[in-house]
């Protein structure tokens, strides 16, 4: 797929691993549209990029999730990539029965994988209408394996990549609509602070890899410690038939 002249929206695209593949692929000649639901955290990004807009607004709301369908289709036509990235993540202890695991679990898919369905439902008919077109999930390493800190949104990131492989497989006869899995471990961002981010990897390094992953179209996107598991559990399922 083409890396530059896209016009790109990405959800979460204020801080952490969106906002650093808002400017991998704004730097590249690509228009970008960032998505969050704080306004001024996402003035601030914009000062990072450049001729890039922002549309405010929570995904996890379906009203939200109409209206900035609506917003794409009407003032950004040229939409050809969505990059569902915006999460939700709670350390969630599971012998305490007094810790609201449930409520937290709710969100958690709500955010992750419910909301990133019915958005890329609502976005479809725009980006089959582009002669070429892409979307982008941003799942986690921990697809492959849950912990007791995170184990509810582990879970939601599970159910996210189970939905891209069959959404992939949907549209595998679309030469014109690539789906794309995008697999970070532990980044250095604000958003992964509770949980020892600073002893992950900078944000810019899954930036780079999606942007090589996208020029020779390579759907699924492993990145640092991911490889290693990907590709055992790889070799595995390429012999199960879809």
């Amino acid at each position: 797929m083409k890396t530059t002249g896209n016009t790109i929206f990405i959800s979460g695209g204020s801080a952490g691993i969106g906002l650093a593949i808002a400017k991998k692929f704004n730097a590249a000649g690509n228009k970008i549209i960032i998505n969050g639901r704080n306004e001024e955290r996402l003035q601030s990004a914009l000062k990072e990029l450049d001729n890039a807009v922002a549309i405010q607004g929570d995904l996890s709301v379906q009203a939200d999730r109409i209206d900035i369908a609506k917003q794409l289709k009407s003032n950004y036509p040229n939409t050809n990539i969505i990059i569902n990235n915006a999460g939700a993540a709670f350390l969630n202890d599971l012998s305490d029965s007094n810790g609201n695991s449930a409520e937290k679990a709710y969100q958690e898919i709500n955010t992750n994988y419910i909301s990133v369905i019915d958005f890329t439902a609502l976005t479809l008919p725009l980006l089959l209408q582009q002669e070429e077109a892409a979307i982008v999930n941003v799942s986690s390493i921990a697809v492959f394996r849950s912990n007791k800190y995170l184990p509810t949104y582990s879970a939601s990131k599970a159910a996210l990549h189970s939905y891209t492989q069959g959404l992939r497989d949907t549209f595998s006869e679309n030469e014109g609509l690539n789906v794309y899995e995008l697999y970070p471990p532990l980044v250095n961002t604000e958003f992964s602070a509770e949980i020892g981010g600073a002893n992950g990897i900078p944000a810019s390094e899954v930036a780079d890899e999606l942007f090589a992953a996208l020029a020779k179209d390579q759907f699924e996107v492993p990145v640092g410690d991911t490889k290693k598991i990907h590709a055992l559990v790889a070799h595995v399922t390429e012999q199960v038939s879809h």
